[in-house]
């Protein structure tokens, strides 16, 4: 049986949201590591939007990341992380889509010199205000809806965390406990290692890598 083929790229935080899916739901993937500035010939053939992480299984290309997690988890769902309200959906699409809300201001705030007339301090304010919303959520059980990661936990951490790792020492300092822990939590886990385990960048040819890492 052929495996899916996952384009990926290791600090991206729709990639690492795809690769988290995937290692719960225990598919096996062949890993093809893309360098952004060298994007593999194969790469840009299966997908001509060229972002990652690209999913290829049979005749079958999936381009984004919400969608390969769904593909994964609606194949296994060992974790139950899509037992959620569909609140929790619409939290996904407000924190993490492109262009909308919290992952705009993250983007402003983090690339602010890429952008024309942007304040990075205020756009760090805005996020912020998505974030005291969260702490909020996360103040009863820990996780966002309940006593467990669901969907939502998974698919939104990664971003939070590419936001407190712009400067992990004013975030460190900021009056949200609950999303502090949270954070921590999915970062000393086994689960974000794994995911985050590097690979050199994939060229035709290439042994083959699978993910999730054998045991």
């Amino acid at each position: 049986m052929t495996r899916p083929i996952l384009y990926s790229f290791r600090r991206c935080p729709y990639a690492m949201r795809a690769r988290l899916a995937i290692a719960s739901a225990g598919i096996s993937c062949e890993l093809r590591e893309i360098v952004l500035r060298d994007k593999a010939p194969e790469f840009l053939t299966a997908s001509p939007k060229a972002t990652v992480p690209v999913i290829v299984t049979g005749n079958e290309v999936i381009e984004e990341s919400l969608d390969i997690m769904l593909w994964a988890l609606k194949q296994n769902d060992p974790e139950n992380w899509l037992d959620m309200p569909d609140a929790g959906f619409a939290l996904i699409h407000e924190m993490t889509e492109q262009g909308v809300s919290f992952k705009a201001a993250l983007d402003r705030y983090k690339y602010a010199s890429r952008f024309d007339d942007v304040d990075a301090s205020q756009e760090r304010d805005t996020a912020s205000a998505y974030l005291m919303r969260l702490d909020t959520m996360l103040e009863a059980d820990g996780w966002l809806y309940g006593n467990r990661p669901t969907l939502a936990d998974m698919a939104i951490v990664t971003f939070v965390r590419q936001f407190a790792h712009v400067d992990l020492n004013w975030f460190n300092v900021e009056p949200w406990p609950h999303l502090a822990n949270w954070l921590e939590r999915f970062k000393s886990s086994d689960r974000f290692k794994d995911i985050m385990q590097k690979y050199p960048q994939w060229h035709s040819g290439d042994d083959v890598t699978l993910f999730p890492p054998p045991d």
